[in-house]
């Protein structure tokens, strides 16, 4: 059987639809629209409307309901624009406002009864939906009508400036006004309101700015800058839309910071150089808060600052009157530097540029003295035989690593070494130094610096000092009963090499030391064969008993030259320089400071001297003074030794740096050229001196010189084309 297939056809009945039908309903609408408006709305029946706005657009109605639409609420909105265009003075922006929140109201009621136009009919023909539809005829028709478009404009912005000259303003209305604007878009609120304030406050922050610059010092100019810049801030923060913020921060930054910096920095008597010199850390903080917002604003600031610190410390280091005491000296540069650390750290956030920068103007000025390595050796010594005394541990090490911040700015920081060696030696052998510990900490901090090489020999003055202690104890335990009543000798063996000694002329020691001296000698040498010993009289102290006049005795502590000249006195009344100095064979320069400090030295002359007078001649004659007293029975008697050495002296030791440098300089021209083989003449002395920049920085012409003298000794050829290209020979 054939199956059959059931089909249902459509209702061809239609159902007749009223011509009038899309006018009437329109009407209901219209009248809708304008109850609306009247705030009638109450009555209406929001339903029965929507089925209304739905049964058009359902019968293809919808174009005359949206053309509708934008004819009444056109209309309605003409109205409106006369009404606020009549209010006058102040109440213009409230009715405004008022007018735009019950718009505000109508459109959402609207906007529900088109509901489905808005979803359907609105989308297919590429229509406006009705919100925005609503507030586009609000741009058009109400702001930007020829009466209201300038006014809202100059009201606002007369507004602003009335806060900004301290009157108080409704903030609220300004904030509904502004985010009207953004309502209807950026573009609006852009061109009718941002583009024009930001223009005015140019020109209010320009004619302000010149007219603080003329009236304020530095600091109130920066605290009303400061000021402005917060409420600029705030005022965005409270009614200006945040998109604002940086434009009206630039115009500030601009105009009272940008354009007056260097007016700033150079104010005389309130400008950057004051603040430091002041010590005015806010000031500082504020200038250095407000000047990084503006390009290369720190950077002038750290300019001035770096001129300033490399004249000041220019100052200090040539100013003879402060080179006369070098440990003040040095303590005034370590206070000049915590002063700009403590304002670097207070008021530039610790900024490593602004460290960086103190560094190299410290740097540039402490080497521009060349006696500067051993000030600051003169400095660490007067610290370990007496500063620190009675000081913390903690102390002891911030002093320590004050030192080394001002080592660590030393081109010839072998010169630095050659005088703590000597400095260290002093302090060592005469047992003055005030902690072994510091003295260790300090060294093992050189150590860090600058690797065991340069710390090695003073390593090895510490264990001379322990090895002769060991080989002082022995020899009592061998000797002790044989030297009866023999002078106590206590003896420290020093390793040539590690000690910075130097050949002296012996001196002759006095017949009562010179058994004991001997008999030492031979307990040394019978225990270590081979090793020859040479007696440093420079270098040891004594203790003496001395008998004055009416039997009053004191103990006497001396260097050993002193001893020497005292011991003549026990078998002489009278003795002249030339005599002295030809029994004991001390050297002129050494025995001179011997008798100034035995006879000139008020409270500790133990000779008389005649004639009296501070220089010493060859014939100038010496007595034992009779009549000492003094309310001490120990009485220390110190070499007359200058703080500083004597230009001769510096010269010296400069040239024994210099002969030191020589093999440094040839071995490092020899690594160099070792690895490279083939090099020329300009980068060889760039690649030594960086290799041996952390000890001292070479002179190119030493350098040159030490090229000669390897290519002498077959070490390096020059390149037979080219005479700046040099070889390395293996």
């Amino acid at each position: 059987m054939k199956k059959r297939s059931i089909v249902i056809e459509p209702y061809r009945h239609r159902v007749a639809l009223d011509p009038n039908y899309a006018e009437k309903t329109w009407k209901i609408l219209e009248h809708a629209i304008h109850e609306i408006y009247n705030h009638n709305s109450s009555q209406l029946s929001f339903e029965e409307l929507y089925r209304n706005a739905y049964n058009m657009v359902l019968q293809k109605f919808g174009e005359k309901l949206y053309s509708g639409l934008v004819t009444t609420m056109t209309s309605h909105l003409r109205q409106i624009s006369q009404s606020i265009e009549s209010a006058q003075g102040e109440i213009f922006l409230e009715e405004l406002n008022r007018k735009w929140v019950e718009h505000n109201k109508a459109l959402l009621m609207i906007r529900d009864i088109l509901m489905y136009m808005d979803r359907t009919f609105v989308p297919s023909s590429r229509k406006t939906p009705v919100h925005e539809l609503g507030l586009n005829l609000w741009r058009d028709v109400v702001i930007h009508s020829n009466k209201t478009q300038s006014r809202l404009l100059d009201t606002l912005i007369d507004l602003v400036l009335k806060e900004r000259n301290g009157e108080v303003i409704n903030r609220g209305l300004m904030r509904n006004l502004i985010k009207m604007l953004m309502d209807l878009g950026l573009s609006v609120y852009q061109n009718d309101f941002e583009k024009h304030f930001i223009e005015v406050s140019k020109d209010f922050y320009c004619c302000e700015s010149q007219k603080f610059i003329e009236s304020c010092n530095c600091g109130d100019y920066l605290k009303k800058a400061e000021r402005r810049l917060n409420e600029e801030m705030e005022r965005v923060s409270h009614y200006l839309d945040p998109s604002s913020e940086s434009k009206i921060i630039k115009v500030v930054e601009t105009e009272m910071i940008e354009n007056h910096m260097h007016t700033l920095v150079h104010m005389e008597n309130s400008g950057l150089v004051s603040m430091f010199v002041d010590d005015k850390y806010e000031d500082l903080e504020r200038i250095y808060n407000l000047f990084r917002r503006v390009p290369s604003g720190l950077t002038i600031v750290k300019d001035v600052m770096t001129s300033f610190i490399r004249d000041t410390g220019k100052q200090l280091i040539m100013d003879p009157e402060r080179l006369k005491d070098p440990v003040d000296f040095v303590q005034r540069l370590l206070d000049l530097k915590d002063k700009y650390d403590k304002a670097i750290t207070l008021a530039f956030n610790n900024d490593k540029t602004f460290q960086n920068a103190l560094n190299s103007a410290f740097e540039y000025f402490i080497n521009l003295n060349a006696r500067s390595p051993e000030f600051i050796s003169l400095f660490v010594d007067d610290k370990l035989r007496r500063g620190l005394k009675g000081v913390g541990e903690e102390d002891v090490e911030i002093v320590l690593d004050k030192v080394m911040m001002l080592f660590r700015y030393l081109q010839e920081k072998d010169m630095f070494e050659k005088y703590y060696k000597q400095h260290l030696a002093k302090r060592l052998l005469s047992g003055k130094t005030v902690s072994d510990e510091a003295e260790r900490s300090l060294i093992v901090k050189l150590k860090t610096e600058c690797g065991y090489q340069f710390t090695s020999k003073l390593e090895g003055m510490f264990t001379d000092m322990k090895t002769s202690y060991d080989m002082m104890q022995g020899f009592l335990a061998c000797h002790g009963a044989e030297l009866g009543d023999s002078p106590t000798l206590s003896v420290q063996v020093l390793t040539t090499g590690s000690w910075p000694t130097q050949s002296s002329p012996q001196c002759n020691l006095p017949s009562e030391i010179l058994g004991v001296c001997e008999k030492f000698r031979s307990y040394y040498l019978g225990a270590h064969s081979g090793r020859r010993l040479s007696w440093q009289a420079n270098m040891g102290n004594a203790d003496l008993k001395a008998t004055f006049g009416k039997g009053q005795k004191h103990e006497l502590n001396v260097s050993t030259y002193q001893m020497c000249v005292l011991m003549l006195f026990n078998n002489a009344d009278r003795l002249s320089c030339k005599e002295i100095e030809q029994a004991t064979a001390i050297p002129m320069p050494d025995l001179k400071r011997c008798l100034q400090s035995l006879a000139l030295v008020k409270g500790k002359n133990v000779l008389r001297k005649e004639p009296m007078s501070k220089d010493i001649a060859e014939d100038d004659a010496f007595f034992f003074n009779d009549k000492f007293t003094s309310k001490l029975f120990k009485v220390k008697i110190g070499t007359v030794v200058a703080q500083r050495e004597s230009e001769p002296e510096n010269i010296e030791t400069r040239q024994r740096v210099e002969e030191d440098r020589k093999p440094q300089i040839e071995a490092a021209i020899v690594r160099v050229m070792k690895s490279r083989k083939i090099l020329e003449h300009n980068n060889i002395i760039a690649e030594v001196t960086k290799q041996l920049q952390a000890r001292f920085l070479p002179n190119p012409v030493v350098i040159k010189k030490r090229i000669e003298s390897l290519i002498e000794r077959e070490f390096l050829e020059r390149d037979k084309v080219d005479r700046k290209m040099y070889r390395y020979l293996a």
